[in-house]
């Protein structure tokens, strides 16, 4: 028998990136009716089978959940609850949301057959037109995790204020608001990060080519948080160590401050 190689502990950066794919995934399936209202244009690979799979049943058990409470709240004695305030409550949002997810099926598998009428698949689309004449509108990402985001609670205390939806469903506008902006954030923190480690690369590069001369003075170590080499280190070690480094500085790779999680 072979002895069974131990997996490598994971790292914080690790760590990291899997909490923030959970929040993402976890944001994506709460908001994703309120996105394909407010992007109707996204492409066929935007929301993942399984996003779409588990907002699909989301909206199927919460109808019937907000149900189930209002018939257990009825049946406390000598308690009489008022029935909602508002035309339209969470299942009237879920008919909506099928209802566009039926036609929006059919202009996906279009763009799926025809795959020459979209040129990028994962793109959500373009923001509504009277996005345009909000100041700052111009920058995509800003659109996306504040614009939009107040939009959605903006229109959700109006249209509860004047008793066009119940407060259920104003209630799930603003949670679905909220999560979001935080998927956005998430993903836009992505994009920055690696743009970041780039130019962190590009800072280290030359500090790192003196440290193999032996050239480089503690000062210049301390942004990067790495230590000089001792004087009589050997040439074939100090020439290792300095692989070992500019691996750890590339994309993906653990921080020199990393530390390891069992």
């Amino acid at each position: 028998m072979l002895p069974q190689q131990e997996q490598p502990p994971m790292n914080l950066t690790q760590v990291q990136q899997m909490a923030m794919g959970l929040v993402e995934n976890i944001c994506s399936i709460i908001c994703m009716p309120v996105e394909v209202i407010l992007r109707p244009q996204y492409g066929t690979r935007y929301f993942p089978v399984p996003i779409a799979f588990f907002s699909a049943i989301m909206m199927i058990f919460v109808p019937f959940l907000s149900s189930v409470a209002t018939a257990a709240v009825n049946m406390i004695p000598f308690h009489t609850a008022k029935p909602p305030v508002g035309l339209f409550g969470v299942g009237a949002f879920a008919v909506l949301y099928f209802c566009l997810s039926v036609v929006h099926s059919l202009r996906l598998w279009r763009r799926m057959v025809h795959m020459e009428l979209e040129q990028n698949s994962q793109f959500e689309g373009p923001a509504l037109p009277f996005f345009r004449l909000i100041p700052g509108s111009r920058s995509f990402w800003f659109t996306r995790m504040v614009l939009e985001p107040a939009f959605v609670i903006l229109t959700a205390w109006i249209l509860e204020f004047t008793f066009i939806i119940q407060s259920g469903l104003a209630t799930y506008l603003y949670f679905a608001a909220l999560t979001m902006a935080a998927k956005n954030f998430v993903v836009w923190y992505r994009q920055w990060e690696y743009i970041r480690n780039l130019m962190d690369m590009r800072f280290a590069a030359p500090i790192i080519a003196k440290l193999s001369r032996n050239e480089a003075t503690e000062d210049e170590l301390a942004p990067i948080h790495l230590a000089s080499f001792p004087k009589n280190i050997s040439l074939d070690i100090r020439q290792a160590a300095i692989s070992h480094i500019a691996r750890l500085f590339s994309p993906g790779g653990e921080k020199p401050g990393d530390s390891a999680l069992s």
